[in-house]
């Protein structure tokens, strides 16, 4: 067991999925990608950030795909390698284009600005004394 589950479990959920969403299997690749490529950028905002949520959708792809290829081996049915690499490119593609043009994406620092409005980093000027 991975995580507490075992293979068929995963496999269950995948088709409760599937069935209660609508979705194509391709679909739910992708939109678990971006999921977690979204939950974690989200909570990891600092440096780093872009590439822990990519990845995180790497180890959510590849772990599925381990899930996957456990359950196909206990049932004597592996699908051919292409299936399973198809799978982990469209759990990818998203997250990858996101990571690589994520830094154009992040809004630039404003400097900041004091109760005047004058930047704060400019030189403080003394009031003349009385």
């Amino acid at each position: 067991m991975i995580f507490g589950y075992a293979p068929m479990d995963f496999q269950r959920l995948k088709v409760f999925l599937l069935d209660e969403t609508g979705l194509a299997k391709d679909a739910l690749h992708i939109y678990a990608g971006m999921a977690i490529f979204i939950a974690v950028r989200l909570l990891w905002r600092w440096g780093g950030g872009w590439i822990a949520a990519w990845l995180a959708a790497l180890a959510l792809a590849c772990g599925a795909e381990y899930l996957d290829l456990r359950t196909e081996f206990s049932n004597s049915a592996l699908q051919p390698d292409r299936e399973h690499w198809h799978d982990i490119w469209n759990t990818m593609f998203w997250p990858t284009v996101l990571m690589l043009v994520g830094r154009w994406l992040q809004p630039e620092a404003k400097p900041r600005t004091g109760a005047s409005g004058d930047l704060a980093d400019q030189p403080f000027e003394e009031a003349p004394s009385a």
